[in-house]
């Protein structure tokens, strides 16, 4: 099952138990994913378009100066893969990367956050190459 599936899903689920955040953020997430010009999207995608919508709504929040987000934030967090630690990072790089064949160490961030896709941070990946 597609993660937009799984999320028009939930949708039912967060009705049925009356979990007013979820339903909230839920519809926007599916408002967003009906703005987009393919109706089919893949989970990148979709991944991506949470990831603009968390951005957005961190950015509102440190504009008004608050801390504080309603379950919004968390909501929408739920739905990202479990990011990479460092220490997965470090070991894959160690196992799987030669530096010999690049001219620079930050010419390996390309296979490496092709390995991670998103579940990797390229300002973590890049710290780590720097360190190496």
């Amino acid at each position: 099952m597609s993660m937009q599936q799984m999320i028009r899903d939930e949708l039912k689920v967060a009705m049925k138990a009356k979990d007013s955040d979820r339903v909230g953020a839920v519809r926007i997430l599916i408002g967003e994913f009906q703005r987009q010009p393919e109706k089919d999207l893949s989970d990148d995608q979709v991944i991506g378009i949470i990831k603009k919508l968390i951005k957005s709504e961190k950015e509102l929040l440190a504009a008004a100066g608050s801390e504080e987000s309603s379950g919004y934030l968390d909501v929408l967090e739920s739905y990202l893969p479990k990011p990479a630690d460092e220490n997965e990072i470090r070991q894959w790089i160690k196992d799987n990367v030669d530096f010999s064949e690049y001219n620079n160490k930050m010419q390996a961030m390309r296979p490496i956050m092709t390995h991670f896709g998103t579940s990797a941070d390229g300002n973590v990946v890049k710290k780590i190459l720097l360190e190496m």
